[in-house]
């Protein structure tokens, strides 16, 4: 037995010591920090919190291990370059929306939505449970990046205008900010579609660089402020009946942590795809009260003339895309053939049930 001296409790409390200091070390070496790059002002409602809930989640989720910084579009890259930034390792991790890339990628469009296509609900059962996200995955591997659905901003406006569209006349010659395929679309009809960054939207309607734009919904328009110089706000969302936001992740970053880890960023981003859709329906359902209320937006349907014209150059653009490689053709025969599917089924349950309510 050994005997108990005063030079060994000054010893075990000096290893004791050595112990809790060098603890704090083990911990700092065990967490690994991520950049986040995003496409969207900062904190912007929407998806601009998506990003930063998904962060905040992904943190707590892993007791710290994995700690995520959010950076807004322009800190580190502008907004139509997060794809690159975390494919080339500028970035580990981004927040943005598929259809930016359709100029990398015809095909990239389908997984953040197409004019006349998917609702929201329609387009999460494509992605999760009709081989969407394996799709998803191959079309985004050559750029070193990992798909995941991060978001949801729902149904879309089809826009707001400086002045009134009554015909699809109206539509010709206006300069309008409108991305993915959608722009091509108003391209088609005649107008100049414009690749406007969100945080410019105003400034180029209030300039009269622009003279419409399409967003997303009225609970992230109305934070940019677009009615102040566009009170005409027009339906239906024809152009972006879905608004699903994406979070990318570096392949290389993502296969260096632990299956944990891995487990952790999946269920974070699929807890915010279908939180922020939630959010959404109320953000939408208050902002557009306030705009109408407040506000003096006037709320206009597009005219009929407008919308039978854009359904038919949708559905060649469509086609078009399709032809572009072997790739965008089993993306798009994936994503029509499940939207035959289950238009029926939409029709006599959500539809017919809209219908009846009133």
């Amino acid at each position: 037995m050994n005997k108990i001296t005063r030079r060994n409790l000054v010893r075990a409390g000096s290893l004791g010591l050595a112990g809790a200091l060098a603890a704090p070390s083990i911990a700092r070496a065990a967490t690994t920090k991520w950049r986040m790059v995003t496409s969207w002002p900062k904190r912007l409602p929407g998806p601009g919190m998506s990003a930063e809930r998904i962060a905040d989640r992904i943190r707590e989720l892993s007791g710290g291990r994995l700690d995520i910084t959010v950076h807004a579009a322009g800190e580190v890259v502008p907004a139509f370059e997060v794809l690159d930034a975390v494919g080339n390792g500028v970035a580990d991790m981004g927040h943005t929306a598929a259809f930016y890339w359709q100029g990398k990628m015809s095909a990239a469009a389908f997984f953040t939505t197409v004019p006349f296509g998917f609702t929201p609900s329609e387009h999460v059962a494509w992605v999760d449970a009709a081989g969407g996200q394996a799709l998803w995955d191959e079309l985004y591997a050559p750029f070193g990046v990992k798909p995941f659905m991060g978001g949801n901003t729902g149904v879309c406006m089809g826009g707001w205008f400086r002045r009134e569209i009554k015909s699809l006349a109206d539509v010709r010659g206006l300069k309008i900010r409108s991305l993915g395929l959608g722009g091509e679309v108003y391209r088609r009809l005649g107008a100049t579609p414009q690749t406007t960054p969100p945080a410019e939207i105003l400034v180029g309607l209030q300039s009269g660089v622009i003279d419409g734009a399409e967003f997303v919904g009225p609970g992230s328009d109305i934070a940019l402020g677009l009615y102040r110089v566009a009170p005409f706000y027009y339906y239906p969302g024809f152009n972006k009946p879905n608004g699903t936001g994406e979070c990318i992740v570096s392949l290389k970053a993502f296969s260096a942590l632990d299956s944990e880890l891995k487990a952790i960023v999946a269920h974070a981003c699929a807890t915010e795809a279908n939180y922020a859709l939630a959010e959404m329906e109320r953000l939408n359902a208050e902002a557009l009260a306030a705009l109408t209320s407040q506000h003096g937006v006037q709320l206009r349907a597009f005219p009929a003339d407008l919308v039978t014209a854009a359904r038919k150059q949708a559905g060649d653009i469509l086609g078009d895309v399709a032809g572009r490689s072997e790739l965008a053709r089993k993306v798009h025969d994936s994503y029509l053939a499940f939207r035959t599917r289950t238009t029926a089924w939409s029709r006599i349950s959500i539809e017919s049930v809209l219908g009846a309510r009133g």
